[in-house]
């Protein structure tokens, strides 16, 4: 998720009471949740998809960064005390609680980048699986809503001095985790339906279904669904009856030409094909070289075009020309949408 959503959910978290038990859980809930993102400093280095989610989203991780906040924290409020800047109302350092608020507000982090279908490497550096939830779009303003609401009304109750100044933050994590659920079951309903339906029209045997939630609207989703050589595209409505409208076309993977393996030569081919969980191949052979696109068909509806595209030249005479079997030549975007019958 973004990180405005792990900064709200630590926010919830602390105004659900967490913060009461120790000076400074407040900070230490919002900067645990967002700790896992320290890994976007690979921007600064070239890095981004190799490197996302990964190490410090996993498991030792978790035994090294929550330590390290804590004993930040422990630090920083003891120079604050000896500047004299220590502010009067903050309660009492309790490194106890420190540790446990600083894994919570990490755990969270972990959990909500779960619910997406960008992914998540749960068990790196001991496995590099990706494990996927396909429930919450990546940003969703109803979670924001309920979070900032839970944290405002809490805040508030508190300022007055009302009583259970933290029963707004409650309600809202109770309702996160309600249409968490929700979003959740309708994903995978979505999916049962579209493989029915893509097998029905004899697309089968249907290897993997994604339905991807959309921005805004939670009764509707992007489905794919993939057979061995191909993807087809959709899109179903829970409103104001159930409705999936299947593409009539398919789109080929092209993952086993020649030239993808010739691409995979180039880091930022290997990378991106490394954290692709749907991809497919464009690969168009020109008189002045070899031209390969590849997508995610999680983020292209079948289109080779977007942000999460990768395009590389090869050059000509290599490894794909010489390979390049007879009947193949250069291929359209038509050509790779066209149905397979």
């Amino acid at each position: 998720m973004d990180n405005l959503a792990h900064a709200l959910a630590g926010a919830a978290l602390a105004e659900a009471g967490l913060k009461k038990k120790t000076g400074l859980g407040m900070a230490t809930l919002i900067i645990a949740a967002n700790l896992p993102d320290v890994d976007a400093f690979g921007l600064l280095v070239g890095e981004n998809l190799a490197w996302r989610r990964g190490w410090t989203h996993g498991p030792i991780a978790m035994l090294v960064l929550p330590p390290l906040l804590v004993g930040f924290m422990v630090l920083f409020d003891r120079w604050q005390a000896r500047r004299g800047t220590r502010p009067a109302k903050r309660l009492p350092v309790h490194v106890g609680w420190l540790f446990a608020l600083a894994y919570i507000g990490w755990a969270s982090h972990p959990l909500l980048d779960f619910m997406n279908t960008y992914g998540i490497r749960l068990l790196m550096p001991f496995s590099e699986r990706w494990f996927y939830g396909d429930t919450l779009f990546i940003i969703d303003v109803w979670l924001w809503t309920a979070l900032a609401l839970g944290v405002w009304l809490s805040g508030r109750r508190r300022r007055n001095g009302s009583a259970h100044p933290a029963r707004p933050a409650l309600i809202s994590l109770g309702v996160v985790a309600v249409y968490t659920t929700a979003m959740g079951a309708g994903s995978v309903a979505a999916e049962h339906l579209t493989r029915e339906a893509a097998e029905a029209r004899g697309h089968g045997p249907v290897r993997t279904v994604v339905a991807s939630p959309v921005p805004f609207n939670p009764f509707r989703r992007e489905v794919v669904f993939g057979t061995d050589e191909a993807y087809g595209f959709g899109v179903l409505r829970w409103t104001p009856l159930p409705t999936l409208q299947l593409e009539p076309r398919l789109t080929r993977k092209n993952m086993d030409d020649p030239a993808i393996a010739e691409a995979r030569k180039e880091k930022g081919i290997r990378d991106f094909l490394y954290w692709s969980r749907l991809p497919f191949a464009s690969v168009e052979r020109r008189p002045d070289g070899t031209i390969v696109t590849i997508a995610d068909a999680r983020y292209s509806n079948g289109a080779a075009a977007g942000q999460f595209v990768r395009t590389l030249r090869l050059p000509p005479g290599g490894v794909a020309d010489q390979l390049q079997r007879p009947d193949d030549g250069p291929q359209s975007d038509d050509q790779h949408g066209a149905e397979r019958r």
